[in-house]
Order: C-alpha cells, then structure tokens, then sequence
C-alpha cells in the first residue's frame, strides 16, 4: 500500500537499526503503553513476535524506504476493543523526527480505506491513553468519534494503569 509520501511494507530484519532509533526515543513509546527499547537485539526480537502480525505494516517515506513508524490493523483475537471478526483496533507510532508532518494522519486514512474496502470492516475502534495529545490529534483529524473514557486501565508492558480513551470510525462514517 502507498499513500502520496508514504510505502506500507512489511517489517523485515534490516528494520532492527532504523526501528532501535526511533523506539529508543523515551517521547515515543512510553505514552503509547509500550516501554523504550534498549538494544537493536530488542528491537530485532519485536520485528520477530509482534511486527509479524497478518496486518502489521512499516511506515516508510517513498524517498528512501526506510522504516520511520509503524501501523496495524488489530483484528479479532489480538484486541481487546472487539470480539467480532468484521470490526478491528489499529494502532500506529512514528518517530519523533517526523512528528508535525501529517504523516500518521496521512498513513491512517490509507488504513481505514485498507480496512473498509479490502478487509471489509464495518468499524475501525481506536484509542489512547491520557496525555498522548499526538494520537488525540491524529483521530480527530482523521474523523474518529469519541465513544468512552475508562479509568484505571491496565497498561500491562509499563506495569501501571492510566486512563483510556476509546473512538470509533464506521463504515458509514468514513463512506
């Protein structure tokens, strides 16, 4: 998939450095519930188990292909947001270098039409935690509706709770 800046591809393990330099960043992963990676190995066994997912995509900049972001459809069984097979999560980061950029809402608005028209969804869930203002921001501009706040959420890899902010985006809603 290609948006008019951006390749989607799938992780590969030439992405271990280019991944280990922004997920390092304690800016990135922290606020969006997953703990900063220490080493290329770290970075290299996360391509592995989790970037391996069906619907798990690098986010690379057409100009020179590398890894800048990533982006994933969370479909049923690896979300916890939905337990029917035609609705999904997604998810996504990007390095902080890029932030600012319409990047991930450019990246986003790919997914859902990924989502909706080749993976025929009918609802795309989405949400975050208090205090990542990047990922509010991307929802709504991508047109997200804000369905509930939960207090008390467990954010497992960062061993705590925080308060989540769950949206939602329709099929009719983005037809």
């Amino acid at each position: 998939m290609q948006t008019e800046r951006l390749i989607f591809r799938r992780w590969n393990e030439d992405d271990a450095e280019d991944l280990y330099k922004y997920a390092s960043d304690p800016d990135v992963g922290p606020i969006a519930g997953w703990p900063v990676h220490k080493s290329v190995e770290e970075s290299l066994s996360v391509i592995r188990n989790v970037f391996s997912a069906s619907e798990c995509y690098a986010v690379c900049l057409k100009e020179d292909g590398k890894a800048i972001g990533a982006i994933e459809l969370k479909l049923n069984g690896h979300t916890d947001m939905t337990e029917r097979d035609d609705e999904c999560e997604i998810g996504f980061w990007l390095g902080k270098p890029f932030w600012g950029r319409g990047i991930m809402p450019e990246a986003v608005r790919e997914m859902l039409r990924h989502a909706f028209e080749d993976c025929g969804m009918n609802k795309v869930w989405v949400g975050y935690y208090e205090g990542n203002e990047k990922s509010r921001r991307v929802q709504e501009k991508c047109g997200f509706k804000f369905q509930w706040k939960s207090e008390n959420v467990d954010v497992p890899l960062m061993h705590e709770k925080r308060n989540g902010y769950v949206s939602v985006m329709t099929r009719e809603d983005w037809e």
